[in-house]
């Protein structure tokens, strides 16, 4: 069976992030971008990474720029606004495609394991969360309108 273990992501200076150095975490991982409607989810985001993060939780972040173009920014830029307007602690990962053909092979895993509305497996947008288990494993999908405080009785739960 396949678990967020199995996948390889890249931190935004390129060099590679075993995702399996995060099992027996409880993982948030959210595609973000910093000039989008929901941007400000950041701060919810944050608060849940430093509430929980003592009880091996972690907010993983991923910018994409395939909404409106809503993540222009390089990874210097990003890191910065992420920084600068929010404090952000959890790490904010190299910018990645979520959808078509160069999505990133772990949200083509995430979105088969946790479809969205009516099954479909495509994100809608940014800001759409998925909550992954001690173990690997995607328990949920939540979308762009979930607010980071309403996850936060699940990732209770999983802790």
């Amino acid at each position: 069976m396949t678990t967020i273990a199995d996948f390889t992501v890249e931190k935004p200076d390129g060099t590679p992030l075993d995702l399996s150095d995060k099992l027996g975490k409880v993982l948030l991982v959210v595609n973000v971008a910093s000039k989008c409607g929901f941007t400000p989810q950041y701060e919810g985001l944050e608060a849940l990474q430093r509430k929980f993060a003592d009880k091996d939780f972690e907010v993983l972040g991923f910018p994409c720029n395939q909404f409106g173009a809503q993540e222009p920014g390089n990874a210097e830029e990003i890191a910065s606004f992420c920084k600068l307007t929010y404090d952000v602690t959890f790490p904010v990962l190299k910018k990645v495609e979520v959808n078509g053909a160069g999505a990133s092979p772990l949200y083509d895993w995430m979105k088969g394991q946790a479809p969205g509305l009516m099954g479909s497996k495509s994100i809608k947008w940014n800001f759409t969360k998925f909550l992954i288990d001690r173990e690997g494993k995607v328990v949920r999908r939540y979308g762009p309108t979930d607010a980071p405080a309403s996850i936060e009785k699940d990732i209770a739960k999983l802790l």
